[in-house]
């Protein structure tokens, strides 16, 4: 069992910039694959970032390419998220989630863990 919890979210400016967080437990953090997602109200949940199990991949959506970087830090069991150049459509709540697979880290069933989730409220 791995269990994440969320945090960083909050309110900022369009162009500000958000980090956020995500903490496991256990100690297998490193037998993970993490990723991060998120559902904007009344959408469907979506791909955000995600990164292999000892750091050396990671993975974008179109739509946060050069604006956010995921990174990790298998030592404190921790994700973290790095967001820069927010915009308004990037408001959603954001979820870490956590996969034992190396392949389909866009996808959503890839995962077996989440986390509850922090918003992200962007405002113009």
């Amino acid at each position: 069992q791995v269990q994440l919890v969320e945090s960083g979210g909050g309110l900022v400016q369009a162009g500000g910039s958000l980090r956020l967080s995500c903490a496991a437990s256990g100690r297998t953090f490193s037998s993970y694959a993490m990723g991060w997602f998120r559902q904007a109200p009344g959408k469907e949940r979506e791909f955000v970032a995600a990164i292999s199990k000892n750091g050396g991949s990671t993975y974008y959506a179109d739509s946060v390419k050069g604006r956010f970087t995921i990174s990790r830090e298998n030592a404190k069991n921790t994700v973290y998220l790095q967001m820069n150049s927010l915009k308004p459509e990037d408001t959603a709540v954001y979820s870490c989630a956590a996969g034992p697979l190396v392949y389909g880290l866009r996808d959503k069933t890839s995962y077996d863990y989440w986390g509850q989730g922090t918003h992200v409220t962007v405002s113009s």
